[in-house]
């Protein structure tokens, strides 16, 4: 069975950074892409973030490109997303995405 947990989120101000962890498992996760999806409050679900099974490659939604940085640790079955710079229009749910699988998420709130 396909399990994704997300962890690392939680309130910062503006301008802060946080570090989302997604521990994955029942799967090849070495060999599978990954991605970061985000759902804002009353919005639907936007890609965030996407990276390839070596971590060679990484890919980034425009609003989010300089500021996140996916990247991976396959030794841990581990995905990460650095998030620094936060603005407010960042507040969502972030889920960790074997697409279309996703984790029950992670919230994240940007204010002061």
């Amino acid at each position: 069975e396909v399990q994704l947990v997300e962890s690392g989120g939680g309130l910062v101000q503006p301008g802060g950074s946080l570090r989302l962890s997604c521990a994955a498992s029942g799967f090849d996760f070495s060999s599978s892409g990954m991605s970061w999806v985000r759902q804002a409050p009353g919005k639907g679900l936007k890609w965030v973030s996407s990276i390839t099974s070596d971590g060679s490659s990484a890919y980034y939604e425009d609003s989010v490109k300089e500021r996140f940085t996916i990247s991976r640790d396959n030794a841990k079955n581990t995905l990460y997303l650095q998030m620094n710079s936060l603005k407010p229009e960042d507040t969502a749910v972030y889920y960790c995405s074997l697409p279309p699988l996703r984790g029950q998420g992670t919230q994240v709130t940007v204010s002061s």
